[in-house]
């Protein structure tokens, strides 16, 4: 009885290591920050170091209070290096609080209502014969594309952002980091 009990104890020790390293394992670092499912995208994306003009850009749209709410919302996220590509002085003119419906609607292009992980995505690109439309939180439509298992989310100027990091799961939504800021027509 003692034996079968330690044995037990032995097996139930390994199940649990071996549970916790592969939750770790699903855990996403971004911004060499860990990102946690259990925190909405706001309390997530302000650890992101690839994230602060994001981040910036969202508070001065007042848009915390949204992106901390229930949602679900899928976020194509984009880098400090996307924001930094946008012409000499957009950042800082989109950030002037005389600008901020603008700033508003560029931001809301961003986001999707819903939780599209990217099994999701690849399943509405496949539906759509290689494209999918996707209606954003600001009223227009992004295009998703695919090459093999790579994705790309195309705005309506014809500008494409590769999503570089995808499946970021939060308490109330999905994160896909992209290396080009999205623009509405």
């Amino acid at each position: 009885m003692k034996r079968n009990l330690h044995r037990f104890a032995s097996i139930t020790l390994a199940a649990a290591m071996a549970l916790g390293a592969a939750s770790a394992i699903a855990q996403v670092t971004v911004g060499g920050a860990m990102m946690y499912p259990t925190k909405d995208i706001i309390d997530n994306a302000v650890n992101s170091k690839d994230h602060t003009t994001l981040v910036a850009a969202v508070k001065a749209a007042g848009l915390v209070d949204t992106l901390k709410g229930p949602g679900p919302f899928t976020v194509f996220a984009p880098t400090n290096k996307a924001f930094a590509a946008l012409p000499a002085g957009t950042v800082d003119t989109l950030l002037k609080p005389e600008n901020k419906d603008k700033l508003t609607t560029i931001l809301t292009y961003h986001v999707v209502a819903g939780n599209m992980d990217s099994k999701m995505l690849m399943k509405a690109i496949k539906d759509g014969k290689g494209t999918a439309s996707l209606k954003t939180v600001s009223g227009g439509t992004l295009t998703a594309k695919s090459s093999g298992k790579k994705v790309m989310i195309t705005d309506e100027n014809g500008g494409t952002a590769n999503v570089t990091i995808a499946d970021v799961k939060q308490s109330n939504g999905v994160i896909h980091v992209v290396d080009k800021v999205l623009l509405p027509k």
